[in-house]
């Protein structure tokens, strides 16, 4: 596997991780209640600093060499 198609599926983590986080906060805000609320939400917000990890580094590791 080259490093651009790693870089890709990295970056394809890390959508998921804020689409998964986005689910999440709705869930704990609107639809849970008591414990489960919590612990969504912060299953939710941990998701969302990966993603940031993630994409902050697929973003700054610059351009693959060919």
């Amino acid at each position: 596997m080259t490093p651009g198609m790693l870089k890709m599926y990295i970056s394809f983590f890390g959508i998921g991780f804020m689409f998964l986080s986005v689910v999440l906060i709705y869930l704990s805000r609107y639809k849970l209640k008591g414990i489960f609320k919590m612990i969504t939400a912060v299953i939710a917000y941990i998701l969302m600093i990966l993603a940031g990890l993630i994409i902050f580094f697929v973003v700054f590791s610059g351009p693959v060499a060919d």
